[in-house]
């Protein structure tokens, strides 16, 4: 690792790809008419989260698909619906939390593939479209509301969801609020501004509101950093669209590693998997495959395996 020259480049080899017989050969009308591209990969996978035993789920955006992916890399239908899943977590009774594009915050049920809504509104007004999620210890959930908002109009949100079931805006000012993960004291949530091409830091006051929010890491090229994840030492993960790339940042945001996609530029999104968290999993989007590579600092315990 050279702090004084360029971030070290890791590796990644293809763990699973969608099978021949899954991949779709048309794009959705709504997508094409809501001014969405074709899906070349016949899927475009996003929001990679692992079960106690060491599944790991992935969305499928346009097609309304949950796969569930097991260890040795077998793909299965979880559930197929109306809606855009985008973002997927798993909370530690075992319910997975959907942020779904169309139709708000769902949970999965994986024993049925049940879908079922659980916040929609705030304040009675719709979501713009939500986009990623991101568990508290104490159960809080914390989520992003992108829909179009970019610089030109930077209204994207940040909501929390508590664990007792009230919903609390805590911005409405970012161009394009992705990815999103708290800190190890909790004190701190870091959210991807994907059309500012940042990482921005929102520092949490004792009640919980947002106190002089700031930028955290300035990139540049590609489409903005969309999934983010963090390990052990307060490190970001950033997963870069275009850029085939994940960085890897230390604690102070000082870039460290660059993970390199062995197959597409697309890559979407990034979790920490395997018995010693030391893997990371990265949806690569562009060719329908997870990728996979070894890295020195293990992902934090998440929520879901507290």
């Amino acid at each position: 690792m050279n702090l004084f020259g360029p971030p070290e480049v890791i590796e990644t080899e293809v763990f699973a790809a969608v099978p021949q017989a899954l991949r779709k050969t048309h794009t959705p009308a709504e997508r094409i008419t809501a001014g969405g591209g074709a899906v070349a990969a016949g899927s475009f996978l996003e929001g990679p989260s692992f079960d106690r035993a060491g599944n790991l789920y992935v969305v499928d955006i346009p097609y309304g698909r949950i796969f569930r992916i097991s260890p040795h890399g077998k793909f299965e239908i979880v559930a197929e619906y109306e809606g855009e899943p985008n973002g997927l977590r798993i909370h530690k009774d075992g319910r997975i939390f959907v942020a779904d594009h169309k139709i708000g915050i769902v949970t999965l049920d994986p024993s049925n593939g049940k879908i079922t809504p659980v916040v929609t509104r705030y304040h009675r007004e719709h979501f713009k479209g939500v986009n990623d999620l991101t568990f508290a210890s104490n159960g809080d959930l914390y989520f992003t509301d992108q829909g179009q908002s970019d610089l030109s109009d930077p209204t994207g949100r940040v909501y929390r969801y508590t664990a007792g079931g009230v919903l609390q805006k805590l911005a409405d000012c970012v161009p394009s609020p992705n990815g999103l993960v708290l800190n190890a004291k909790e004190d701190t949530l870091f959210v991807a501004a994907t059309r500012a091409n940042a990482v921005w830091r929102f520092p949490l006051a004792p009640d919980g509101t947002v106190a002089r929010m700031g930028l955290q890491i300035q990139l540049s090229g590609g489409r903005g950093p969309d999934g983010i994840t963090i390990d052990e030492h307060d490190g970001l993960v950033v997963a870069h669209p275009d850029m085939g790339a994940v960085w890897i940042f230390n604690h102070r945001g000082e870039p460290l590693y660059r993970v390199q996609s062995c197959s597409s530029d697309l890559v979407t999104n990034v979790a920490f998997g395997g018995p010693d968290r030391k893997t990371v999993y990265i949806t690569d989007s562009g060719s329908g495959c997870v990728l996979m590579a070894r890295v020195p600092v293990a992902g934090r315990l998440l929520y879901s395996h507290m």
